[in-house]
């Protein structure tokens, strides 16, 4: 071979490889062709082949055991040299095939009648041919009609190859929503959560989907010296109009808890904030949020705290016991006045504050598990410590969330 049939030959062979179709299993798409082509010519013997660098392989064998021959002996591998149909009317008396295997041997092939598989671009994959042990004539009208049948065969092949690029398209752009959502998502939460002297802390964040950015948020930064603040927070909606809204709420508390002293009072400004945002459209989703001013100490927590329209949170205590604390208050975004009101909770060595979004509240199975059901969880997490708990809340409600959930948790240590 010259080295521009080397070259051709690589170019149809990545043709080959390109419409993926060796090695599948049977079809009856192809099926039927080769029947159909088998009653037409009114032979016993029908093949949809393509061929490899080293075999033919058949696609569909009606009337023929055999799925695949060695290309050296095969009379596909020639017709797939030309454009027009290969024909040979009796292989004994013609001397391109007398000295054929398929001919001089066992099998006895007589007759045989190949249309090429013509990609739309040029390449011949293999062929659509017909076979009989028996030599016969072929008229105008079977050519016209065998290459119809090729061309038949080669629109399922397109037709299939452009479902699969179609499906793999769509997968990429899934994949891209997702690597996009997650970078986003992951700049609305802290990277990690601080070591915090006479505390340990434990967070889990997951979003109902992987392709959405979801409104729950939480964070815990540095006050001054001796106190930590502690947000966690949901807004109506996800995407990225909600996105810009937790960041704007996020980022807002981080700056009001800097110079404001109560509680109430940083979610008040927050409230202002999102108000007087130019960009929020009238319809800008509301905000719920809880902030709390965590100052550890070596025999005791003190945490002041206050919530704007956020579910209140529960404290688990050393001894087992469970307690809800705080006010509800107005949520944010939406009322030029807002009612917030500042509680204290103090956290004896051992004790837990759980804090958590409504998506926890609004999950579980078979029923939501509501405030009653995470009360019952954390009753039975006497003992743990806060990384054990967001756990084992989380697993309470992990094979039937229904909402993007965030749980943050705060144990006091022991001296």
């Amino acid at each position: 071979m010259t080295v521009v049939g080397l070259r051709a030959e690589r170019d149809r062979l990545e043709a080959v490889r390109r419409y993926d179709i060796l090695d599948t299993p049977p079809d009856g798409a192809f099926d039927r062709v080769a029947a159909l082509a088998s009653q037409i010519f009114q032979v016993p013997i029908a093949i949809v082949s393509v061929v490899d660098s080293d075999r033919i392989w058949f696609k569909s064998h009606h009337g023929l055991d055999v799925t695949q021959i060695d290309r050296e002996p095969g009379l596909c591998a020639s017709a797939i040299m030309g454009l027009e149909p290969w024909i040979v009317t009796d292989a004994v008396a013609d001397p391109r095939t007398l000295a054929n295997p398929l001919v001089a041997g066992e099998f006895g092939l007589r007759f045989y009648a190949g249309a090429p598989l013509t990609t739309h671009d040029g390449f011949n994959l293999g062929t659509l041919c017909v076979i009989d042990r028996e030599p016969r004539e072929v008229t105008e009208q079977e050519k016209d009609l065998l290459v119809e049948l090729a061309r038949v065969v080669v629109d399922e092949l397109e037709l299939r190859r452009n479902a699969r690029l179609a499906v793999a398209s769509a997968e990429q752009r899934l994949r891209d929503v997702e690597h996009l959502a997650q970078a986003l998502q992951a700049s609305l939460l802290p990277p990690s959560l601080p070591t915090i002297p006479h505390l340990t802390l434990a967070a889990r964040y997951q979003p109902a989907s992987r392709f959405e950015v979801g409104g729950d948020f939480y964070d815990v930064f540095p006050i001054d010296g001796s106190a930590w603040g502690f947000v966690i927070g949901d807004v109506m909606g996800k995407g990225p109009h909600a996105a810009a809204r937790t960041s704007a709420a996020r980022y807002t508390i981080r700056a009001a808890a800097i110079h404001e002293g109560a509680p109430r009072t940083v979610l008040e400004t927050v409230n202002q904030a999102l108000l007087a945002d130019p960009s929020a459209a009238a319809d800008a989703p509301f905000v719920t949020a809880l902030f709390a001013r965590v100052e550890p100490g070596g025999t005791g927590t003190r945490v002041l705290f206050a919530s704007a329209g956020h579910p209140l949170p529960t404290v688990l205590r050393a001894t087992g016991s469970t307690e809800v604390v705080g006010t509800p208050g107005t949520l944010l975004g939406v009322l030029p006045t807002v009612d917030i009101a500042d509680a204290v909770v103090e956290l004896a060595p051992g004790d837990t504050l759980v804090l958590i979004t409504d998506g926890v509240h609004d999950s579980g199975r078979p029923l939501r598990l509501q405030q009653e059901g995470l009360e019952d969880v954390l009753r039975g997490c006497a003992g743990l410590s806060a990384p054990g708990i967001v756990e084992r809340v989380h697993g309470a409600i992990a094979a039937a969330q229904r909402d993007d959930i965030a749980i943050v948790a705060l144990t006091a240590n022991w001296p």
